[in-house]
């Protein structure tokens, strides 16, 4: 796959100018169906990774001698630059180079593109066009569980018309940043043709001279996999994405102050949508027009979304310790204790984090901590090892989570029950909670203290819906049987069966 820096000038080139796809060919040195393939392309989620990238023992004691060699060049007329083979040759004279040449070409093609093109971008004019954003993120309280936290929420407004949209989220972080833009795609059915960014960290790595921007890699491939243009607002000057810090404060003032209440992030972020479009019913503030006749115009100039969702992930790999537990953004998440001291992937949404062995296999899924929290433990895979050592188990967290009629249950189990009945669990909580193991413990429990084999039958019976099985119940004796005469041996009784029906022996 080329450099994101070339795909990104490939598509503006073709895209957004309407050049050729050989034109552009023939500049970058590709062939034509390469320029195609990325002009069209319409999914710029990352590949998983198979391996990590080996460093280059020849190409990398050089590549500083080269960037200088081009730095020089860029001041002077192109027919006075030195040439990628000009380049290899000096280095193979003056440097003791051993590469090939195509190595040197490679890097030259992609550094050149980097130090010259990049310049060329031109800064687009801040009067407000139809189907231009601009984004900030802002803060307000809200109430969570009956207690007051603080979250933030991701703006998008339309200067054109004064409309806005917005989505609330517990941090700032670059998968928060992501997935409120993504969402706000979505409800909108399109994309603005250019936000306006202030130097965000999850967009902007670095603030470089001259006005440039050296992105974050998951950020441009969003950029490239919406199709949108970016514009970053100078150090310090905030004045130059005005409208929507003026917006910030009103959504605050008007729809979250004082703090509003919720139980789901989600359901939350549902409502505020409504709110948003709802809010375009007043005046615009000088036009004197609906803010939902104006957004009209907004919305033809919306780019159309791509055929694919874009994943808000990123992936980190990482070493648990001896306990299983991976360390993620100063927060520890559990693993399993068979991958203590073994490598994982963790897959990190904004409110999730997936962990995935080698083979990309989901080995659990935790929520996402934030605040406060420092450890997300699901004891399901260590239920295993805890059933070896039974005792252990009222030192744990694991003892506090357990239902009352788990606790009562195990507290009058012998040794060996205890150890079936954690065997037990590991099984019956791979994937659920304790809702239906605690309905079939109780079940099972009505004619007595059940064994963990009885519980399991009456969990696969309701998880099949047939219920529980009635035993089977048989006619009941009379307490006391009637009095039978008392049996002998003999021939006797014979002679006297004959003598009674008047039969004689022969």
């Amino acid at each position: 796959m080329l450099a994101m820096a070339e795909i990104n000038y490939i598509r503006y080139e073709t895209n957004t100018k309407g050049r050729k796809y050989a034109e552009v060919a023939r500049q970058t040195g590709k062939d034509w169906r390469t320029v195609k393939k990325y002009a069209d392309m319409e999914d710029f989620n990352p590949e998983v990774p198979n391996k990590q990238k080996r460093k280059s023992p020849v190409m990398d004691p050089v590549k500083p001698i080269i960037d200088e060699w081009l730095k020089e060049d860029a001041t002077k007329k192109k027919k006075y630059r030195r040439t990628a083979k000009r380049i290899f040759t000096l280095l193979v004279k003056d440097h003791e180079f051993t590469g090939s040449e195509r190595s040197v070409r490679n890097y030259v093609s992609k550094r050149r593109i980097e130090l010259y093109e990049e310049n060329e971008e031109a800064a687009l004019p801040l009067e407000a066009t139809p189907g231009a954003a601009q984004v900030d993120f802002g803060e307000a309280p809200f109430l969570h569980e009956g207690k007051e936290v603080t979250r933030h929420f991701l703006a998008l407004s339309f200067p054109y018309s004064n409309a806005f949209l917005f989505q609330v989220f517990p941090s700032q972080n670059r998968e928060c940043f992501l997935q409120g833009l993504a969402n706000m795609f979505d409800y909108l059915e399109g994309v603005p043709h250019t936000i306006r960014f202030d130097n965000l960290s999850p967009a902007v790595k670095k603030v470089l001279p001259e006005g440039e921007r050296l992105l974050t890699e998951e950020f441009e491939r969003f950029a490239a996999h919406y199709g949108f243009a970016c514009e970053f607002c100078n150090p310090n000057s905030g004045n130059e994405k005005g409208h929507v810090e003026a917006m910030v404060k009103y959504i605050r003032n008007n729809y979250l102050l004082p703090a509003v209440p919720y139980q789901n992030l989600n359901a939350l972020n549902e409502q505020v949508l409504t709110w948003s479009v709802e809010d375009r019913e007043r005046p615009h503030y000088q036009k004197e027009l609906p803010i939902a006749e104006l957004y009209l115009a907004d919305k033809e100039r919306l780019l159309q979304l791509p055929g694919k969702a874009y994943e808000c992930i990123r992936r980190v790999s990482l070493k648990a310790d001896k306990y299983g537990f991976i360390r993620l953004d100063k927060k520890q998440y559990s693993t399993s204790p068979r991958f203590a001291g073994q490598a994982v992937t963790a897959k990190i949404s904004f409110d999730e984090v997936t962990i995935l062995n080698e083979q990309n296999e989901v080995l659990i899924t935790h929520p996402r901590l934030y605040g406060e929290e420092r450890r997300s433990m699901n004891w399901q895979p260590y239920l295993s090892l805890m059933a070896k050592r039974p005792t252990a188990m009222k030192y744990s967290s694991f003892y506090d989570q357990l239902p009352e009629e788990w606790k009562a249950y195990i507290e009058a189990c012998s040794l060996e029950e205890k150890k079936a009945a954690l065997s037990l669990l590991s099984v019956l909580l791979k994937g659920q909670d304790f809702q239906l193991p605690t309905e079939a413990l109780k079940m099972a429990s009505e004619h007595g203290h059940p064994s963990a084999e009885t519980i399991k039958h009456v969990y696969y019976q309701l998880v099949n819906g047939r219920g529980i099985r009635e035993t089977l119940s048989l006619p009941r004796l009379p307490q006391q049987l009637p009095l039978t005469e008392t049996a002998t041996r003999g021939l006797s009784h014979y002679d006297r069966l004959f003598s009674q029906v008047g039969g004689e022996l022969s």
